[in-house]
């Protein structure tokens, strides 16, 4: 009776995972959002940061006021990325050949995502959210690896 009540548990979890979880098909639109935010700065790609970008993203980091010395938060919005992304390496100057871009999930529900972008002097944690069928960066909180040159 025991080993019948675990099997039955077993089943019921497995199945309700799969029902209201994210599928594999997520979890790669998830990472597809990450990559075309950060390679559309690698070649300039306007519109494909706009796709990543929820039309109301905010990107976040921390920055020090040279004049005070005193640390403050610095905000980008969609539209300056999508700017960026349009013109900030049109030379292909501002990046190694082959660019660092290392994606970890780090928690992925039915409709929201954590991620962590390893990118080569910085990494970026998105929220991601799936609107209408497709996944969003929404928020971004980035810093340099050296936290100096903020």
């Amino acid at each position: 009776m025991k080993l019948k009540f675990t099997f039955l548990s077993i089943v019921l979890f497995l199945a309700a995972s799969t029902a209201f979880g994210q599928t594999h098909q997520d979890s790669l639109d998830i990472k597809q959002a990450a990559l075309d935010y950060i390679e559309s700065q690698h070649k300039p790609n306007a519109a494909r940061m706009e796709r990543a970008l929820h039309p109301r993203m905010v990107k976040r980091t921390f920055w020090k006021d040279k004049a005070t010395g005193k640390d403050y938060v610095r905000e980008t919005t969609t539209e300056s990325m999508v700017l960026l992304a349009e013109s900030y390496n049109t030379n292909g100057d501002k990046f190694p050949a082959s660019p660092k871009k290392e994606v970890k999930l780090l928690d992925v529900s039915e409709r929201t995502a954590s991620v962590k972008l390893i990118a080569d002097e910085w990494i970026d944690y998105m929220h991601i959210v799936k609107l209408n069928g497709t996944w969003k960066i929404i928020n971004v909180l980035w810093q340099y690896n050296d936290t100096k040159q903020h």
